[in-house]
């Protein structure tokens, strides 16, 4: 199994001083990010669906290999609500088509006012390519239905699992032959972190549903703080000793080299 661990986007200001040296300008924190991290979840793509040329942009200033996941516009998934979906999807890959061989898989989430209609996601998901992994994370329990199942698997689209509060939001269903794991919300201290036993916990759960060989996404969405980044280090500290096979997360965060004499300069 490849475990690919990231997290939900890479421009916040508080994570400056501790994934980000503070003299280092905001353009350059994609490239920063990238020399840490070996996939991102652009989740601003949500909000207003950026231009085939800032994806092209993207792509240019991160490294081979690397990966980036795209959480779908709200256009799609909140306003029109996954009805008439062939135009907002053909838009959304068409930008996305910017990223070339860093695409990896787009991000369906679902409103949580959104109640199951198992045909409106069939019809959703067959606009996409084939070629393309979406995955899917509805947000009210009238989806955990096995017709919905029955879709995501016909589709090979991933159910989303979600975590909030070191809890599964979600069933934890394998729907196809490669994961997707999002992480909102922890209860350690301080908030909103994920506790070693709650990451240890998802580990556990990933590696006993997905063989070694087939793909899992893991991005932590907890940003405030710096939350995220120093949880994804933890959560593949973890992986590794447990002998997985992981994506490059960050050695050291500038937060700890600074409380090390002469160890660290920006």
């Amino acid at each position: 199994m490849a475990l690919f661990v990231g997290t939900s986007g890479w421009q916040y200001k508080d994570w400056r001083d501790v994934l980000y040296p503070s003299g280092l300008p905001v353009r350059l924190w994609l490239e920063e990010y990238a020399r840490h991290f070996a996939t991102v979840e652009i989740n601003n793509a949500f909000y207003r669906l950026p231009a085939r040329e800032t994806f092209e942009g993207w792509r240019g200033r991160v490294p081979e290999g690397f990966v980036v996941a795209v959480k779908a516009s709200r256009y799609l998934t909140h306003i029109k609500r996954l009805k008439d979906p062939q135009e907002p999807v053909h838009r959304l890959m068409s930008h996305a088509a910017g990223l070339g061989d860093r695409l990896g898989p787009v991000l369906l989430q679902l409103p949580p006012t959104l109640r199951a209609d198992a045909a409106l996601l069939d019809a959703c998901l067959a606009c996409f390519p084939a070629s393309v992994r979406v995955a899917v994370e509805p947000r009210h329990t009238s989806w955990w239905t096995p017709e919905v199942r029955g879709v995501l698997e016909a589709r090979r689209a991933a159910l989303c699992w979600a975590d909030v509060l070191a809890r599964p939001a979600t069933p934890l269903w394998r729907t196809a032959d490669w994961g997707y794991v999002r992480f909102h919300q922890g209860r350690a201290q301080p908030w909103p972190r994920y506790g070693r036993r709650s990451l240890t916990t998802w580990l556990d759960r990933i590696t006993t549903t997905w063989p070694q060989g087939e793909d899992v996404y893991a991005y932590f969405n907890n940003d405030a703080g710096g939350a995220a980044v120093e949880d994804a280090r933890v959560f593949a500290r973890v992986g590794r000793a447990a002998g997985l096979d992981i994506t490059r997360t960050p050695e050291h965060l500038v937060r700890d080299m600074a409380a090390r004499p002469g160890a660290y300069s920006p």
